[in-house]
């Protein structure tokens, strides 16, 4: 009988560790599925909460001069009339980051930029007569003052360098960004750019 006894409580002390260690097991694996639908959803919803972003704004201004006559005799301009304008235009590079597609891999624990939005580019140009000379048989009539202020309008709107815009904005956007980057550091997460707009060695 009392070998029996040690027999079956030999049993029941491995039945009982075995247990123990299940138990304990799954516990931990709990645990970690729970941090890791912590982590998910503190990246995702970091995502979600970007929107369209005005990543950079400048200012350009120039002189613009408008010149003619009502005759040319001899090399000479008979009653010159000549315009002065002033322009403006500002211009903005922004992104909508709802098209912007970003796997989370918990099980890697990598965020993968799969795809960027392109950068959507707007210029508002503005013109003013900053000087106008002309003589009185020979004035700029209104319909002619309109169209040499649209015409300086578009001068200004070509004369913005868009594809200079574009790689500063670039630097721009990553630097905006860094809020999600510097949250997936935090959580151990590395990050891949398969669009390759940024260096890896930045990222």
């Amino acid at each position: 009988m009392t070998k029996y006894t040690g027999v079956l409580s030999f049993i029941f002390g491995i039945i009982l560790t075995i247990f123990s260690f299940l138990s304990w097991r799954g516990c931990h694996q709990k645990d970690d599925a729970a941090l890791v639908n912590q982590d998910y959803y503190l990246i995702t919803n970091q995502i979600q909460k970007m929107n369209k972003m005005v990543v950079l704004e400048q200012d350009f201004s120039s002189f613009q001069t408008h010149k003619s006559s009502a005759a040319n005799i001899a090399g000479f301009d008979i009653l010159p009339k000549e315009m002065v304008l002033y322009t403006t235009a500002k211009a903005q590079v922004s992104y909508d980051l709802k098209q912007m597609k970003i796997e989370v891999d918990t099980a890697n624990k990598k965020i993968i930029i799969e795809e960027l939005p392109q950068p959507e580019i707007k210029i508002f140009p503005d013109v003013k007569i900053h000087f106008m000379d002309d003589y009185a048989i020979n004035r700029f009539s209104q319909k002619d003052i309109t169209g040499i202020m649209e015409s300086a309008k578009e001068n200004m709107a070509k004369s913005v360098n868009q594809n200079i815009l574009k790689q500063q904005s670039k630097k721009q956007l990553k630097d905006n960004l860094n809020e999600i980057f510097v949250l997936a550091k935090a959580l151990h997460y590395s990050i891949e750019d398969k669009t390759n707009t940024f260096p890896s060695a930045e990222l």
